[in-house]
């Protein structure tokens, strides 16, 4: 399948079947997210992938404890693969994949966010290519905003000066792959 196919394929799984992902592939797929673009070349951003189920759950609980509605655009993500905006009876923000990358990125740089999603999508697109299901998750910086957060940091060795950006969630598919959405007509154009 041709890179632009792939990307047309790929999609924002949030049901998962408790496989877990094999090392050989997560090695790929951290590789993928070490070789994104990023600002200058400086290669700042860092990446922690988590297989402990109990941690990511608690880690994934975390994720929404500070989750608020009111600040949403738009109030539905899917039928097939609700998110926590379409169901909020979903107590984690990790939707039970077992595999869980955390991305950081220095705390005091302009471009660590930027960098932060260019590498979760580079690795989304190499999950999909390994036949391996993923989604992109937000709220990186809330997650760790708190006594148990900073604990899980601390035991990671990561330094105050890096912040969680985003998250990459791995995993097998349970139930069937969905269909793609529509396009929305008009969302770009070339000027000559």
């Amino acid at each position: 399948m041709d890179t632009l196919e792939l990307m047309k394929y790929r999609r924002s799984i949030r049901r998962y079947t408790d496989r877990q992902v094999p090392e050989e592939d997560l090695l790929k797929i951290l590789e993928a997210g070490a070789y994104a673009p990023n600002a200058g070349g400086g290669q700042r951003s860092r990446f922690v992938a988590c297989q402990d189920r109990m941690l990511n759950e608690a880690i994934g609980k975390l994720n929404i404890a500070r989750f608020d509605r009111s600040h949403l655009v738009g109030g539905f993500v899917s039928k097939e693969q609700p998110s926590i905006i379409d169901d909020p009876t979903i107590r984690s923000g990790f939707y039970g994949a077992p595999t869980v990358i955390t991305i950081f990125g220095p705390k005091s740089f302009l471009y660590s966010i930027p960098d932060a999603y260019c590498a979760a999508e580079n690795m989304v697109i190499e999950a999909t290519a390994l036949g391996i299901s993923s989604c992109i998750l937000a709220r990186g910086e809330e997650t760790f905003s708190n006594p148990e957060g900073e604990k899980i940091l601390c035991e990671w060795n990561i330094p105050d000066t890096m912040i969680a950006r985003c998250f990459v969630i791995l995993g097998y598919a349970d139930g069937d792959y969905p269909m793609s959405k529509p396009r929305k007509e008009g969302r770009y154009m070339i000027v000559k």
